[in-house]
């Protein structure tokens, strides 16, 4: 028979372990929610049962709903991140692969949070919004930035600008659902057009 001391240790991992389980499971369950359209009616009492857990536990981990959306989106961008920065650098083909990738994926994740910007976002969804497009930017200037480096200013910002909106998600579903090209089709147009900007001095 196993004496207290040696059983601590076991119930101290499974109560982490169960902890953890709890905490995905809300933010699962806030992720679900926020790009299903339903935060903003969304309850504590809502989204806890979501997750299978009470109210209670809820602010016991994140404090309001506020908290909880804060994580949940800081951990989604965090995955973007991941995925995103995976891409080549100065590698044009390689890096729209990754790009079309990601679209493919939650593109239309990525054109719900670009929505929060058609008025004027304030409090949270001004948050989340900044922070997506700042990742963008970044990662254009990682998959990019060293032929971009190589151009002359003002031209050079002038291109970066170009990058960003050519890479945009509202760029992927122009081609790909409003054209109706293919992944191949789609490939092929933004790169081409990634190339020449980084080609031209003038």
């Amino acid at each position: 028979m196993k004496s207290e001391a040696a059983t601590r240790p076991y119930r101290q991992v499974s109560r982490a372990e169960g902890h953890e389980r709890t905490r995905e499971a809300l933010l699962d369950a806030a992720e679900t929610t926020f790009f299903a359209g339903g935060w903003d009616a969304a309850s504590l009492t809502g989204l806890a049962a979501l997750a299978g857990v009470t109210k209670q536990t809820l602010l016991r981990h994140f404090g309001s709903k506020a908290g909880l959306r804060q994580v949940a989106m800081e951990r989604a961008m965090a995955r973007v991140r991941d995925q995103r920065w995976a891409a080549p650098t100065d590698d044009v083909a390689g890096a729209v692969a990754n790009l079309l990738d990601h679209y493919e994926a939650v593109g239309e994740r990525a054109l719900m949070i670009g929505r929060l910007g058609g008025g004027e976002p304030t409090g949270e969804d001004a948050t989340t919004l900044t922070a997506s497009q700042a990742m963008h930017h970044e990662w254009v200037d990682h998959a990019f930035g060293g032929r971009l480096g190589a151009l002359p200013d003002p031209v050079r910002v002038r291109r970066r600008a170009a990058l960003i909106a050519l890479c945009d998600v509202q760029a992927w579903w122009i081609l790909s659902h409003d054209l109706g090209q293919s992944r191949p089709e789609t490939q092929a147009t933004l790169t081409d057009a990634i190339e020449r900007l980084l080609e031209e001095t003038t």
